[in-house]
């Protein structure tokens, strides 16, 4: 039921449906109570943490490949030196008490998947909780000195010194409207407020329109972006552990089962055909929460799926299990500009603690 209710409002907010302007008025009170949300956290309950905080995220609702930005960023912080840990809100995750930090052996149900498929990926400290403020002063007190914040463009209450906006490449903003008319958390100016706009695929000619109005795409000189991000397969993973094998173990035109309960589960199958195989989709609701024998397809062929969905499965995976080992492939602007950035922080907050 759920997954039907996601794909009817998926189908409403990215389609051309016109009955949906009947709830302009619900989105307008939405806009004012969230733009009032907003300036209260700010003025009166937002707090600032010993050391930097960069947020990624997004202002619409699903998926938009967060994930993959946040493990390569994670790896390129510890490559310099840093010594980085993440929040997460932990979505879909019922731990016994927040904040909790996760470990690869945190049990899904307590972690949720993204928050445990990061910290299997990255090796960094990952906190989660309702409560980012909290989580962060965690994470700070295990001796991170700069902090990414996953999903929380909109938690104010965490003050940040650094935003990442992540768009959809192929979905763009839908309608255009702020929910419940539309797909959107905050209206689309919301992006001119941000560090950097990063573009998951390539966009469209509308969403290229779209964005010039922010910041002209084709501007290498402007270090806001947008910046195209693509999301490069590394190699197939057994789902119930082990070692990784090269991306050719499937041969040319193979059936797979492909299994995503992601946001967006038409980019996991796409890029399963880039990859010359045959899939046969089986998309489920973001965050499903999987059991024994749902994944029984007929015919017997491999089931693959994303990392993030592999951690609810490893405990009774099959051996031709798999999931795909993915990175994001961003400019070397970015990290160029990304850089700059870190160094001023580093030396600002270095100056403002001596003091």
């Amino acid at each position: 039921m759920a997954q039907g209710a996601e794909a009817f409002w998926q189908g409403v907010w990215y389609g051309r449906s016109r009955w949906v302007y009947l709830l302009l008025p619900l989105t307008g009170l939405f806009r004012l109570l969230a733009a009032a949300r907003r300036v209260w956290l700010e003025k009166r309950h937002q707090q600032q943490l010993s050391v930097p905080v960069i947020v990624v995220g997004n202002i619409s609702v699903g998926g938009t490949g967060k994930t993959p930005l946040i493990i390569s960023l994670a790896e390129h912080l510890q490559q310099r030196g840093y010594r980085p840990g993440i929040v997460s809100r932990g979505y879909g995750g019922r731990a016994p008490n927040y904040p909790l930090a996760v470990t690869p052996d945190t049990p899904v149900h307590h972690s949720g998947d993204e928050p445990l498929a990061i910290a299997r990926a990255t090796g960094c400290p990952v906190v989660v909780g309702p409560d980012r403020v909290a989580a962060g002063q965690r994470l700070c007190d295990q001796g991170c000195d700069l902090i990414l914040s996953d999903d929380g463009l909109q938690h104010y209450r965490l003050a940040r010194a650094l935003e990442i906006a992540v768009v959809d490449g192929r979905r763009g903003f839908g309608n255009g409207h702020c929910l419940p008319a539309g797909p959107l958390r905050e209206p689309v100016r919301r992006l001119q407020e941000v560090d950097w706009i990063v573009v998951n695929g390539a966009p469209d000619d509308a969403l290229s329109e779209r964005l010039s109005g922010l910041s002209p795409l084709s501007d290498s000189s402007n270090p806001t972006g947008p910046y195209r991000m693509s999301i490069q397969p590394r190699s197939w993973c057994p789902v119930s552990g082990g070692a990784p094998e090269p991306l050719s173990r499937f041969r040319e035109g193979q059936s797979v089962h492909a299994v995503a309960g992601i946001g967006h589960p038409e980019r996991f199958f796409t890029t399963l055909e880039q990859l010359q195989l045959t899939p046969i989709p089986h998309a489920f609701p973001d965050h499903h929460e999987y059991t024994p024998g749902q994944l029984d397809f007929d015919p017997p062929a491999p089931v693959v799926m994303t990392a993030k969905d592999a951690v609810k499965c490893q405990a009774f995976a099959r051996p031709d299990w798999w999931y795909l080992s993915v990175s994001a492939d961003l400019p070397d602007r970015f990290w160029q500009t990304l850089d700059t950035r870190l160094d001023l922080l580093k030396r600002d907050f270095s100056a403002e603690h001596q003091t």
